[in-house]
């Protein structure tokens, strides 16, 4: 599988299409790239490895880079991604590298396929052009936020589905999967954060040019970023709130269990107790008794329906 792509829009006809030349102008696309496919993009639009590198990094946070030398710009952002887990879908972030080369390329780096990027390829996306390149960054941007949203969205119904499985029976299996949603909306707050601040600094119109018909579209991104963030927010807060109640009925369930293993203790006792007594070899009631053996048997019945009348009455049963 071909892990690097270019593509080209015609100025003249608008036309967009797959090129396999790096022809000025174009978008050229790297998905998790080899070493050689590296060294074959830097050789050909002159840019350094660091750059490329920089975006495959897993742990790398959002930030811009500038090279004031030959105006190439390196934008970093987290976005939103689903994996298949064990048992369930986990909802983490990944780092996607935009680089501005110049007035010639503009590239895009990640370490997996995302639905972002396949948008632009699948031309879902409106009024793109492969030479507009503010415009290209600021569509992207604005498109992860919108994806941000929906994630969270399936968070949200996620959260629901497991809360109302846990209301019927307690089960580990949802209690984990709303420790994973939870570190899931910690993941995306602190990056919807990281992101703000990189849509911040570009508005400032120090970092790339602005162009009046595309700040709008930037000054969107940054308010559905601001929205995510204050859903994940309140997404958080209701889920900390949630697992506390949890773990506030769980200890409850088990003090109530051990409470009522111990009443149950307790009133099985009574009779080992009176059979050991007139098991020992001195001299005790009854023991010569006919009707011994009976009466030990009813005293036993008596005093265990005591206790047991007495725990039930202190709740110790229940």
């Amino acid at each position: 599988m071909d892990l690097l792509k270019i593509y080209n829009t015609d100025i003249e006809t608008n036309e967009f299409q797959e090129i396999k030349e790096f022809k000025k102008g174009a978008w050229i696309n790297l998905v998790n790239p080899s070493e050689n496919e590296i060294k074959k993009v830097c050789e050909n639009i002159n840019i350094q490895e660091d750059f490329i590198r920089d975006a495959l990094d897993y742990e790398e946070k959002a930030r811009i880079d500038k090279e004031e030398d030959d105006n190439t710009i390196l934008f970093i952002v987290d976005v939103p991604i689903s994996e298949k887990g064990e048992e369930t879908e986990v909802y983490t972030t990944m780092p996607l590298g935009m680089i501005v080369v110049r007035d010639e390329f503009f590239l895009t780096i990640s370490l997996r396929k995302n639905k972002i990027i396949e948008s632009f390829e699948k031309r879902k996306i409106k009024n793109f052009q492969t030479y507009k390149k503010t415009r290209f960054i600021f569509q992207i941007l604005y498109l992860n936020s919108s994806y941000y949203l929906d994630y969270l969205k399936k968070i949200n119904k996620e959260t629901e589905i497991a809360e109302y499985i846990l209301k019927n029976s307690m089960q580990n299996k949802e209690l984990l999967k709303l420790l994973s949603l939870e570190k899931s909306l910690v993941y995306f707050t602190t990056s919807l954060k990281s992101n703000e601040l990189v849509m911040e600094k570009t508005l400032r119109g120090k970092i790339i040019k602005l162009y009046d018909e595309d700040e709008e579209i930037l000054e969107d991104a940054i308010t559905e970023n601001r929205q995510a963030i204050e859903m994940a927010q309140i997404y958080s807060n209701i889920l900390n709130g949630t697992m506390d109640a949890y773990a506030s009925i769980i200890s409850n369930n088990l003090n109530g269990v051990m409470k009522f293993l111990t009443s149950i203790t307790i009133i099985l006792a009574i009779p080992t107790m009176i059979s050991s007594f007139w098991g020992m070899n001195v001299n005790l009631p009854f023991q010569n008794s006919a009707k011994g053996f009976a009466i030990m048997i009813i005293i036993s019945i008596v005093m265990t329906a005591v206790v047991t009348w007495w725990l039930n009455r202190k709740n110790m049963l229940k």
